[in-house]
């Protein structure tokens, strides 16, 4: 913020500068309303300048460090080997835990499968969050208090760099999840991002997540229903998501055909089967 002020106040002053040289150039006399009125209108036109510069930096998503690597492997609920992955190349999201919202209650349920992974794996901890159809959650401040415990408590572990949040939240919903993210953010320590995964219908036409509290919003392009073709349609032809934190990284499977993706975006990769390593040496030298 502190550049960005300098900035702006050398800008004005070159502009100004510029305009009082203007008129010894012109060697003709001006009156002081005159010269007030100019510089002021030189003054507004340097600021809605440099805001529009600042408003379309702002509109990039923030990129990934460049030594994190940019493929990551779901690992869901299942014993699961990954002693042969490069920690260098591939990167492993598993399902640490599985939250069933019911009623008043917050039902929490821990990874009970094996997950081996090589030393250096960087590793991001996925929580699984689901509404019970049957026992309509309240979605109380108090669920959401406990939920957001129950996330934070994964950082626990020195391992993790990054909590990723799992939850198709419905429209009625959104407001506590908003809040949920919000609390979960408050309670991470700095050295932990904060991801979710995003509908791609959220990417693409409703910008929600925009101001939300996270470092990214990964958007789910496999069974998608609804206008899941209308927006792998639009992916193809070259268009991207309107929400900025859905433009860090793609979510697929391997088992479905992948749209058209930009470069330089990290890719999240979901196996309905177990990984074996030609499963994974397929994703790594497969073109993106």
């Amino acid at each position: 913020m502190r550049l960005a002020v300098i900035s702006f106040v050398r800008f004005v002053i070159g502009r100004i500068v510029s305009c009082l040289e203007f008129f010894a150039l012109m060697k003709t006399t001006f009156s002081l309303r005159n010269v007030i009125a100019l510089l002021a209108l030189t003054l507004l036109l340097s600021s809605l300048t440099l805001a529009l510069t600042f408003l379309r930096k702002s509109t990039h998503a923030p990129e990934t460090p460049k030594d994190s690597p940019q493929l990551i492997l779901w690992a869901w609920e299942r014993p699961t080997d990954l002693r042969f992955i490069d920690p260098k190349k591939v990167a492993v999201a598993f399902l640490a835990k599985s939250i069933r919202l019911e009623s008043g209650e917050v039902v929490v349920r821990p990874r009970l499968q094996s997950l081996q992974l090589p030393e250096g794996t960087e590793v991001i901890a996925v929580t699984r969050i689901e509404a019970s159809r049957e026992k309509k959650p309240n979605l109380t401040a108090t669920q959401r208090e406990a939920t957001a415990r129950a996330i934070a408590e994964l950082t626990s572990f020195s391992e993790v760099s990054a909590i990723q949040i799992d939850f198709d939240a419905t429209q009625s919903q959104r407001s506590f999840y908003r809040d949920l993210i919000v609390d979960v953010r408050r309670r991470l320590p700095p050295r932990v991002s904060l991801s979710i995964t995003a509908l791609a219908s959220w990417c693409m036409d409703d910008n929600w997540l925009s101001d939300l509290p996270i470092d990214e919003a990964v958007p789910m392009l496999f069974r998608m229903s609804g206008d899941g073709r209308q927006i792998l349609n639009r992916l193809n032809a070259g268009d991207d998501f309107n929400a900025v934190p859905c433009r860090q990284s793609y979510g697929i499977s391997i088992d479905e055909q992948r749209p058209q993706m930009l470069p330089a975006r990290r890719l999240f990769v979901f196996n309905p089967d177990a990984w074996t390593e030609e499963s994974v040496r397929e994703i790594v030298e497969s073109p993106r």
